[in-house]
């Protein structure tokens, strides 16, 4: 009879592929867990739906796969979702049947249900995207409702990703994360060392209960110190290799075989000259046999801008670093995460940017699950702002309006301390101060063109740019008119843990005038 384990599972659910692993509560070693007809190997599954909706039938990962080539997979199956799930900002063109909260629901639902009945999970562990993770959260907290549980804890991934190698706490650790659809490039510091306690992750659901708006225990944060990405990853260079050899195509399944062979030249053994036979799908449905080597491989990888553009990112996130007082010598770890990781080029270009530093490669597709395991539910991991927010004013120098910065990109919230400002008259007889808040672009839509259908990566930088919020401005009366140029108005905004700006306003003789709402960051 087989034995029964009782533990912790975590589950990452990529955009590419899920990982689900297993810990027994008796046992430090993890399992990568197998199930029949989704898993694609041990503990990976294609993050992939196949549903229709007059019969009900549901399928995911392997079995999804095969359903891909059907005729009506344009309605239903799906892919590509998760990186959706809690973005208002992305837009949604698909004819899909789900859209992707709905996907990934269906998706989490039936693995949960899939699950080995040899495996007691006591504890579920989940990732989130750091981008995202606010909307997503929400997300998995109405979904955790449904899950039969005791416990369910959050960490986001870059984190997770290193608690999956063996550094101290207290390190700063550089992750970078190339997976299918995404490029994820953070600076970590793990919570700990000097006698603290390592970071763990938040706590949405303890004894059967929803605890995830109501714990007040103390908070040890692993603290993002900065953070950089695009949408850019693994089945973009698929593209290209096709785009390579047949400028025109038309067949889906040559995109697979672009990645079977992309895996294959991602070995380190592999020779710069041998040649891999490939067949790919030409005009008429007929075969065409093309040989791709690891001299063409990154030259594909070159010609479409792949290492300027992790140059950008990189040092974006280096800047971004410094503000922190965080520099490359600070750094204990460089962490590869992702299939896109283990490309030679990719790692020599890593490796020769920052020679001084160690580059640790765990399993690039389950190391954030398994950093997921090596957290216990308790505690918050602390966010970021992705976007800098400002305020609209008045030079009366150049009589003209300007931003002033508030919070910067890269600030963590929600805030310990207020940030103060006074206001001075920008006229005489002011009596009425309008709040107008504005917030940098997300993205830099320039590093990302699209030639002929193809994604490509420009290589040249523009500033950004301030976009005043649609809400509705903020007017606080005085009680007594001002001149031009005098102090009459001390605002202190904040954050709360709600992802919501707040200002409170007092007069210059700090008579409070009332706090407002500004609206939420997101």
């Amino acid at each position: 009879m087989e034995k029964n384990l009782s533990g912790t599972l975590a589950i990452d659910l990529g955009n590419t592929n899920t990982v689900v692993a297993f810990q027994d509560q008796k046992d430090i070693n993890s399992i990568l867990v197998e199930i029949p007809n989704i898993t694609s190997s041990p503990g990976v599954i294609p993050t992939a739906v196949w549903f229709e909706d007059t019969s009900k039938t549901l399928k995911i990962g392997v079995s999804a796969l095969k359903m891909k080539e059907n005729s009506n997979s344009d309605l239903f199956f799906h892919s590509n979702f998760k990186r959706l799930i809690g973005n208002p900002n992305e837009k949604i063109y698909k004819n899909n049947i789900l859209n992707p909260t709905e996907c990934g629901e269906k998706f989490l639902k039936f693995l949960w249900s899939s699950i080995p009945k040899k495996y007691e999970i006591k504890r579920l562990v989940i990732t989130a995207p750091i981008d995202t993770y606010k909307g997503y959260r929400e997300w998995l907290v109405n979904l955790c409702r449904e899950i039969s549980v005791d416990e369910i804890a959050l960490v986001d991934e870059p984190t997770a990703a290193s608690l999956g190698i063996d550094v101290p706490y207290g390190s700063k650790i550089m992750t970078i994360d190339i997976g299918g659809s995404t490029i994820d490039m953070n600076i970590v510091k793990i919570e700990g060392g000097e006698g603290k306690s390592g970071p763990i992750a938040e706590l949405l659901k303890f004894k059967g209960n929803d605890v995830s708006s109501i714990s007040k225990q103390k908070i040890r944060c692993a603290e993002i110190i900065s953070k950089t990405g695009s949408k850019i990853g693994g089945k973009d260079i698929d593209q290209w290799i096709v785009d390579y050899f047949i400028p025109e195509n038309k067949y889906a399944i040559n995109l697979l075989k672009a990645e079977e062979v992309k895996c294959k030249l991602s070995s380190s053994v592999i020779k710069y000259e041998n040649k891999f036979p490939t067949k790919f799908l030409i005009e008429g449905y007929q075969e065409k046999e093309f040989y791709l080597s690891k001299e063409i491989f990154e030259k594909i990888i070159i010609k479409n801008n792949l290492l300027n553009h992790l140059n950008s990112l990189l040092k974006d996130l280096l800047n971004n670093a410094r503000g922190k007082f965080c520099t490359i010598n600070d750094l204990s770890a460089i962490v590869l995460v992702g299939g896109g990781t283990q490309i030679p080029l990719i790692k020599d270009w890593i490796t020769k940017k920052i020679p001084e530093i160690e580059i640790k490669s765990p399993p690039p597709i389950e190391s954030i699950a398994l950093g997921a395991l090596a957290m216990t539910p308790g505690v918050k991991i602390k966010d970021i702002l992705t976007k800098g927010l400002s305020i609209r004013l008045f030079n009366k120098r150049e009589q003209k309006h300007f931003w002033h910065p508030v919070f910067c990109k890269g600030q963590t919230w929600p805030t310990e301390k207020p940030f103060k400002l006074i206001l001075q008259a920008s006229k005489n007889n002011q009596k009425i101060f309008e709040i107008i808040i504005g917030e940098t672009k997300i993205e830099r839509e320039y590093d990302v063109i699209f030639e002929n259908g193809l994604p490509k990566l420009s290589e040249i930088q523009s500033e950004e740019e301030i976009i005043k919020w649609d809400k509705k401005p903020l007017k606080i009366e005085l009680k007594n008119k001002s001149n031009l140029g005098e102090d009459n108005l001390t605002l202190f905004f904040k954050i709360t843990k709600n992802a919501d700006l707040s200002v409170k306003c007092f007069d210059i003789k700090d008579e409070f005038l009332g706090e407002y709402d500004l609206g939420n960051i997101f």
